[in-house]
């Protein structure tokens, strides 16, 4: 049990910690040094050991303070250079993490390659659900700086970590402390990826199901379900790119093979969406900008939900059970002050997600490549 000390330190570092995740912020040093300068933040991070923000036992703040200083800031400076010229960076790195991280944890699985002689195809990256997956040279650009400054330090794993969570704040999300120590993956996981990365068109039982799994109950699904929806499919992003009217192009015309359009979409939904993918014609691309407003870390998504305006049929059914659909209408009536703490804490949980540390695992030189084929 805490010390009445220990309890008022906790409650003062929570309000200032909260209050810093109400507003967006587009700078990544404004949003870090609001949290890490704070006189009690180390005490925050040692009494949440082992609870919902607190690091894997493996992990530690500033893992890299002593072997090479300059890591995160190097990330970070990499990762506005990016921005600046390509805004869609940001949508691309945050299903990166998450793909990687659903499947036996955060340890860079997904960057192995078969691209230098390998003839085995079956690796996690070639798996169907990674198909349109970008920003794995964006990660290669971060790490090769990395490389430049600290030789064989710093893992993919904790590039990819720590790239996505700058990517959110340039993006206007929360800020969230990152733990590293993470080492990468000898081993790829090809039937996993196959069988267990949710899919947009997936059941809602199922997707709940391989979120249980891993640990996350129904409000944590659907607050990460909410920021993943809306960056997801960017090459099928919904609200900062656009999405091939393929992915949709049932719910529009034949739904489960019905010749009718999915019952769930709102009428003059259904309508805006058949002018931008009519029939037969789903290579073309829908310009969700023209569709859906407001900032993605607000509680817009949400609300389109309760009006069946969810684009993919995935998104539309979080509504389908009582479950989920409780904690869309929760998050839809705020102003997205708690869906921004919700996804910072589940952001947390994720990056935590089946980790290897200290002897695990090994540090790649190139993501690509085994540490023993990359130097």
């Amino acid at each position: 049990m805490f010390n009445s000390v220990n309890k008022w330190v906790i409650l003062v570092l929570l309000i200032s910690f909260l209050f810093s995740l109400r507003t967006p912020q587009k700078s990544t040093q404004t949003e870090e040094q609001k949290i890490e300068t704070h006189p009690v933040f180390s005490v925050f991070l040692q009494t949440q050991q082992g609870a919902s923000l607190g690091p894997n036992p493996g992990l530690e703040y500033d893992h890299y303070r002593d072997s090479c200083p300059d890591a995160e800031k190097i990330v970070r400076s990499m990762m506005s250079k990016i921005y600046c010229e390509q805004k869609d960076v940001s949508a691309a790195l945050l299903r990166l993490f998450f793909h990687d991280c659903f499947i036996r944890g955060c340890d860079a699985s997904l960057f192995l390659d078969d691209s230098n002689g390998n003839t085995n195809h079956s690796i996690e990256r070639r798996a169907a659900p990674h198909s349109t997956l970008k920003g794995f040279d964006k990660i290669d650009l971060i790490k090769a700086e990395l490389e430049r400054a600290c030789p064989g330090v710093v893992s993919c794993a904790d590039t990819l970590a720590l790239a996505t969570r700058d990517g959110i704040i340039l993006q206007g999300g929360p800020y969230y402390p990152v733990f590293t120590g993470r080492r990468d993956s000898s081993e790829s996981y090809f039937q996993e990826a196959m069988d267990e990365i949710p899919k947009p068109d997936g059941n809602l039982s199922r997707t709940l199901h391989l979120f249980s799994l891993r640990g996350f109950n129904e409000r944590e699904t659907v607050s990460l379900l909410g920021t993943h929806s809306k960056f997801s499919h960017l090459s099928r992003a919904h609200n900062i790119g656009k999405i091939s009217c393929q992915f949709i192009q049932d719910r529009l015309y034949n739904f489960t093979g019905t010749g009718q359009p999915d019952p769930t979409i709102a009428a003059d939904f259904l309508n805006e969406l058949r002018l931008n993918c009519q029939a037969n014609h789903g290579s073309s691309s829908l310009n969700d900008s023209a569709i859906s407003s407001g900032s993605d870390f607000d509680a817009h998504y949400f609300r389109s939900l309760l009006r069946g305006r969810g684009l993919l049929f995935a998104d539309q059914q979080l509504m389908a059970d009582e479950k989920t659909a409780t904690h869309v209408k929760y998050y839809a009536s705020g102003d997205g002050t708690i869906f921004r703490i919700d996804f910072a804490r589940a952001m947390v949980k994720m990056s935590n997600l089946g980790v290897l540390s200290g002897s695990q695992g090994q540090v790649r030189i190139k993501c690509s490549l085994p540490a023993e084929y990359s130097r």
